[in-house]
């Protein structure tokens, strides 16, 4: 199942964070995770049911009745089509994206040199 393009609300995206680290799990299992102030367990439940119908999250049976949802692809996967969304929105490329970082005291050049390094052996 490819997940869906559609974005996702601030609480779905700290749905689906919770549920890579803490998942499968039930609704009410999943409701201790958030902080405060937590959703009504009713909200979560539509949250989890919206990113089932967006194609974010799966259920299987659960224990003790109910289900469990899990989320249908792992965290590497979105973190990658999302890092690609985010880049191209704000810096239309990656260059222009760490020239931003640099500009703004956030990657020193020992950081660069590490991320040449890496590009360097992804290469090999």
């Amino acid at each position: 199942m490819k997940i869906s393009s559609e974005k996702l609300t601030a609480k779905e995206e700290e749905t689906m964070l919770l549920l890579w680290k803490h998942g499968p799990c039930s609704v009410k299992d999943l409701l201790v995770h958030f902080d405060e102030p937590r959703p009504h367990i009713n909200t979560l439940s539509s949250f989890v049911r919206m990113l089932e119908k967006k194609g974010f999250v799966g259920h299987v049976p659960g224990s003790h009745g109910g289900f469990n949802y899990y989320a249908v692809k792992p965290l590497s996967e979105f973190r990658k089509s999302a890092t690609g969304r985010f880049v191209q929105k704000y810096f239309g490329n990656c260059f222009s994206m760490v020239s931003q970082l640099v500009e703004d005291d956030q990657l020193d050049a020992e950081q660069l040199k590490e991320l040449l390094e890496m590009i360097e052996n992804k290469n090999k």
